[in-house]
């Protein structure tokens, strides 16, 4: 009867907070950034541990969402004491390191049962100078992913180029950004660099 009563509460507990992460996801968003796509408990807590994290805490971004199957992340940045450069603009660093590690972090969450993933090289260019907020949206069609995985079964390793856009409000583009990430199978990499790949986090 106890297990009963807490299964049942925890299901309450999951529905409820199901509701309020899809009402906050969405709130003080620019339409661009609308989704039908949720959060699951695991990227939400996964999400706000990572916007407290030094590494990624310093580059002043903050993660606005990440859905339940990792395949869309949301990233704000605000120009603040972290981010104010000295003619006023948000600084290009973070606009660069806010906007580092998701391509990455959101295929090895997809394929880290399978595959290696490491960031491999990035660029940036610069559009326009920010005194106002920017947001970075990431996606993975189901396309890409079936064909990373394809590609990658096949050849052992491969390289994919994602490109980034920094958008204000308004939808105008600041900054492009390109990052190209490195995915191979871990027989590969195994046999290739004598390395494996962990984490000390959960998935």
């Amino acid at each position: 009867m106890v297990s009963i009563f807490w299964n049942s509460r925890f299901k309450d507990f999951s529905s409820n907070f199901a509701i309020l992460v899809d009402i906050s996801s969405n709130m003080s968003k620019p339409d661009f950034l609308y989704t039908e796509k949720k959060e699951s408990f695991k990227t939400w807590r996964f999400r706000f541990f990572m916007n407290l994290y030094p590494m990624y805490f310093g580059t002043g971004g903050r993660i606005l969402f990440w859905s339940g199957d990792s395949t869309e992340v949301h990233v704000r940045i605000r120009r603040n004491i972290w981010t104010y450069n000295y003619v006023g603009t948000i600084f290009g660093g973070s606009m660069f390191s806010a906007t580092d590690p998701f391509y990455m972090l959101m295929l090895y969450r997809i394929f880290s049962d399978d595959f290696v993933v490491w960031d491999r090289s990035a660029q940036i260019k610069f559009i326009k100078p920010s005194k106002v907020t920017l947001f970075a949206r990431y996606s993975l069609s189901p396309d890409i992913l079936e064909s990373i995985k394809k590609e990658v079964s096949e050849k052992g390793e491969n390289n994919y180029v994602f490109k980034i856009e920094l958008l204000d409000s308004k939808g105008v583009i600041h900054a492009l950004i390109e990052r190209t990430v490195y995915i191979a199978t871990k027989e590969h990499y195994s046999k290739k660099k004598g390395m494996t790949q962990s984490t000390r986090f959960s998935k």
